[in-house]
């Protein structure tokens, strides 16, 4: 991203001469053409030193021309690697001359005195009186470690406090066992002293994995489990009182806090997209809200993605961060400004320049005025990353302006910044050279090593003074200033939501383990009434539009991620990929169904402290993905917590390649369904009387109360109501009555009831108590051997037809839909529980080939079981070639309704019409939406062998 011409780019890339301060710092005066002045603060009475104490690490490079030692490992995803051998100092004040303390000889090692450390992740308490940081000790080099293993391993990262004025150092979790329970990194004071890091501990996930009746683990990286997750957890200042904040299948990193209390924190949100941007949460993991960048990841160099990392909040609220790709710029980056207060994305950006074309994305009533994000230096930084294919010990793309590998705002009212700052050289036939134009127009340069630096950066005057010079075979970074961060007003702790505080909080959402998720409308999408007619047509049964080609929304599903064991839990063979199925490396499980009222409102009740994400669904309870776009942000939900969204959003980019608008922040769209308008006055056109859940008229009927949707008043007319807790309980069957429209007005919805209970075979709801009863632990887990291929076995009751290949009639699906009817008779498809034999992706003898045919293209065999051949494409001289013919599978892993060639045929009217039941094809369809998994629980895999 840039907000400066391309004239002034190329006038940056001349004046950069700044890399020649490599070697001789105090002699570098200022920069070619005057943009940046490099100056010397070595005076300690210098006016504009800071007047307080700063930390960095100092940190040793590897010798590129080493065989033996691997190079760092500059990764945003390897949130365990060791980078060592590392060195926390403290320097008395900003500035080269000062007195500095090496406090890393305090750190006490398990293994030996002389065991190497690496640190990380500096962070200074609000008061400016303590400093917080990350270490690990290793006994080898080893770089990788982290991808291919997790927590059992003899050294884990832990968090480590040192006191300033005291000189003295102490492992924050003192329990030597509790604090080798995870990697913990990222740590972050909050202004009431309590500590919040990211972990792979994963606390209260396991503690639900055990509800769950599983054995605990740290879950692994969705698809990927060789790297475990890092979520955010929080904990007392001395190191007791540990419980987890965020849930996600990827990593939350880097937390700090906003000028309002709230913790800001990077997610690398792997469910939609893989891009990683700025989220807020409350200090109790309520209010989990996007903050910036959703659609923002192409505002670095053209050409280049960038994640949004290390972001840290300035005393004008604003939010300084680093724009960096995953990988391959030895840990550098460009900084930006971001008007968080304001705006949610930076806007469109012309792929050729970077610039920002606009407008950005604001929140309602923003009084900011654009750009949403600014580069804050001057300096020609690039983002363009080392190609992954490139030799090991290979520099990434020449970045004239350098890159910056840490920024730390200062809180004096200058807006002035402590940066890491590695200058741009070029190597030039074995001499190392600034990278000036001259040399960049050279043949044969190539790039010089990294070699950062402390800096001082004022961009209101682009002056920048050196603290720590540059040493070669070093870096120098994570630099904090021990600065009292006094806002105004000051940064206020917020409290914990209680039972009883706020009053939606109540004693029987905290006995249920549970938060309810209130949809104001599915209708409403960016604030633009989508139904058909208007929402007050299809809220009103006596005006609602009958629409084939659109079927209403009728039932919300909820959907949870399946944690995934890391390798040292299950291995490659305990889990493998044929336990996987046709849409991707996940696993995913049922928290249950609730209506869809006229209005398109939702109320539902949904087990705290688990990722889930949901889908709206038809009649048929299939996913509506045309009219609906799938969910694919992990949302979460704190005991007691209610969260209120306005409805649904819009996913693709809009007209004239405008990009995406994001959501899951408050106060981006107006709301549409503002419900009753006055107290005491009824829906239009629907009934006085409510009906509960099994279809008993609810008396007294009671009217709704002003700005109540119908999902509102009606969960508030249920006898489960006790108290403000009013929400449906999740319900594993689809199981729908009219209860609004007033008889004789209009023709009713038709009732719908299908049930696990209707099934012949075996019910997918664990544990079995939950059959009847619905408690927070209670799962619908889907397997295709047990629940989807017994459908084709099972005796059919309904069925008359003769089978010609046994001229008896039908017992089964595999009456006919099996090998020893012929391929044509068959409709080239093979139902039975056989082990497979196609070729990939099916996996030969340990899928059915049930499953392989009816989601994977197969060959189409003649009446002799002969592939049929067709002309294919020719070889390379030229000549024409015969292939097998390939049969489309009727089933998709997109969902249910991708798969019409399979339910075309049981609806009214199809050639298999009530061959399967309601409940069958529900069961059948939900699988589908799921992702037509083989295995949903990974401990649900028979062993190898």
């Amino acid at each position: 991203m840039s907000n400066i011409d391309d004239a002034s780019i190329g006038r940056r890339a001349r004046t950069l001469i700044v890399a020649a301060c490599a070697a001789f710092v105090a002699a570098c005066a200022s920069s070619e053409g005057g943009s940046v002045a490099i100056g010397s603060s070595g005076s300690s009475n210098d006016p504009v030193s800071p007047d307080f104490a700063i930390a960095y690490i100092k940190r040793t490079l590897p010798d590129r021309a080493s065989k033996t030692v691997k190079p760092l490992a500059d990764d945003l995803q390897l949130q365990c690697v060791w980078n060592g051998p590392a060195e926390l100092w403290v320097r008395e004040r900003a500035s080269p001359s000062a007195n500095e303390t090496n406090v890393t000889p305090l750190i006490p090692r398990q293994a030996s005195p002389a065991t190497q450390l690496d640190i990380r992740d500096l962070d200074v308490s609000f008061d400016g009186k303590k400093l917080i940081f990350s270490a690990r000790e290793s006994e080898s080099l080893e770089r990788d470690a982290c991808r291919l293993q997790a927590v059992d391993q003899k050294f884990t990262w832990t968090i480590w406090e040192y006191d300033l004025v005291a000189k003295s150092l102490r492992r924050v979790i003192a329990d030597p066992i509790a604090a080798a329970e995870g990697h913990d990194v990222g740590p972050h004071y909050l202004p009431d002293g309590r500590i919040v890091f990211s972990s792979s501990r994963q606390r209260d996930a396991k503690a639900m994995l055990t509800d769950e009746g599983k054995s605990q683990f740290a879950a692994g990286i969705e698809g990927d489990r060789n790297l475990p997750a890092f979520v955010l957890h929080l904990m007392n200042p001395d190191g007791t009182g540990i419980h987890q904040l965020s849930y996600n299948t990827g990593h939350d990193l880097d937390p700090g806090v906003l000028n309002d209390g709230r913790i800001l924190f990077t997610r690398w949100d792997i469910n939609s997209g893989a891009g990683m941007q700025l989220y807020s949460i409350n200090p109790d993991g309520s209010d989990l809200q996007l903050l910036y960048g959703r659609n923002s990841h192409d505002t670095g160099t053209p050409g280049s993605t960038v994640q949004f990392v290390q972001a840290r909040a300035r005393p004008d609220g604003k939010v300084v961060a680093l724009l960096m790709p995953f990988q391959g710029t030895e840990f550098g980056g460009d900084p930006v400004l971001i008007d968080v207060n304001d705006f949610v994305e930076a806007g469109a950006v012309d792929a050729a320049s970077g610039v920002i074309l606009g407008p950005p994305q604001a929140l309602i009533g923003a009084t900011g005025a654009p750009p949403a994000q600014a580069r804050l230096v001057v300096n020609d930084v690039r983002t363009t990353p080392l190609d992954p294919a490139a030799p090991a010990g290979t520099s990434p793309p020449v970045s004239p302006g350098g890159r910056f590998s840490s920024v730390f705002p200062l809180w004096d009212g200058t807006n002035r910044l402590l940066v890491s700052w590695s200058q741009c050289r070029l190597i030039d036939q074995a001499l190392t050279v600034p990278c000036t134009n001259a040399n960049l127009a050279k043949a044969g340069v190539v790039p010089a090593p990294t070699i950062y630096g402390i800096w001082i950066y004022d961009s209101a005057t682009n002056t920048q003074l050196p603290i720590v010079a540059p040493v070669e075979g070093f870096m120098f970074t994570d630099v904090i200033a021990a600065q009292p961060r006094v806002a105004t007003p000051a940064v206020p702790a917020i409290p914990d939501i209680v039972p009883g505080n706020p009053p939606s909080f109540t004693f029987t959402l905290a006995a249920q383990h549970a938060g309810i998720l209130d949809i104001r409308s599915v209708y409403d999408f960016d604030s633009a009434d989508t139904a058909p007619g208007g929402l007050g047509v299809v809220s009103d049964p006596t005006r609602r539009i009958t629409d084939p080609q659109r079927p209403r929304p009728r039932f919300l599903r909820i959907e949870k991620a399946v944690s995934l064991p890391n390798r040292q839990k299950l291995s490659n063979a305990q889990l493998p990929d044929y336990a996987f199925g046709a849409a991707g490396n996940f696993m995913r499980e049922l928290i249950g169904y609730a209506p869809i009222e006229p209005d398109g409102s939702v109320r539902v009740k949904i087990p705290a402290n688990i990722p889930f994400e949901i889908s709206v669904l038809d009649a048929n309870g299939r996913r509506l993905d045309q009219s609906f776009p799938r969910h694919r942000n992990w949302l979460q939900l704190r005991t007691g917590e209610t969260v209120t969204c306005n409805g649904c959003h819009v996913q693709a980019p809009g007209a004239n390649g405008a990009p995406s608008k994001s959501h899951g922040r408050s106060n981006l769209f107006a709301l549409l369904n503002t419900g009753v308008p006055v107290a005491g006055q009824p829906f239009p056109g629907t009934s006085l009387v409510v009906f509960d859940r099994t279809g008993a008229p609810v008396a007294p009927a009671r009217q709704p109360s002003a700005g109540e949707t119908m999902a509102e008043y009606r969960a508030r007319m249920q006898v489960t109501c006790v108290d403000a807790a009013c929400a449906a309980e999740p319900a594993f069957d689809i199981v729908s009555q009219d209860v609004w429209t007033v008889p004789g007005s209009a023709t009713p919805d038709p009732a719908i009831s299908w049930t696990y209970a209707q099934l012949l075979t075996p019910s997918p709801v664990t544990p079995t108590v939950c059959s009847t009863v619905w408690q927070y632990f209670c799962r619908v887990t889907i397997h295709y051997p047990p629940h989807i291929a017994a459908l084709w076995t099972s005796a059919r009751t309904t069925i008359t037809q003769v089978n010609p290949a046994t001229m008896v009639p039908y017992t089964a699906c595999t009456d006919c839909h099996s090998r020893a009817v012929p391929a044509p008779q068959r409709g080239q498809l093979d139902l039975t529980s056989t082990p497979a034999s196609e070729p990939a992706p099916c996996v030969a003898q340990l899928q059915y080939t049930s499953f392989c045919q009816l989601l994977f293209a197969h060959n189409y065999l003649d009446n002799n079981g002969q592939p049929v051949l067709v002309p294919g494409p020719p070889d390379a001289m030229g000549n024409p070639t015969q292939v097998p013919q390939q049969v489309v599978p009727p089933m998709s892993g997109v969902g249910a309704n991708s798969s019409a060639a399979f339910f075309n045929k049981f609806a009214a009217g199809g050639s298999h019409a009530g061959w399967l039941t309601g409940a069958e094809l529900k069961l059948v369809s939900e699988w589908l939406d799921l992702g037509a998994q083989y295995y949903n629980d990974p401990f649900a895999i028979p062993p190898a062998g």
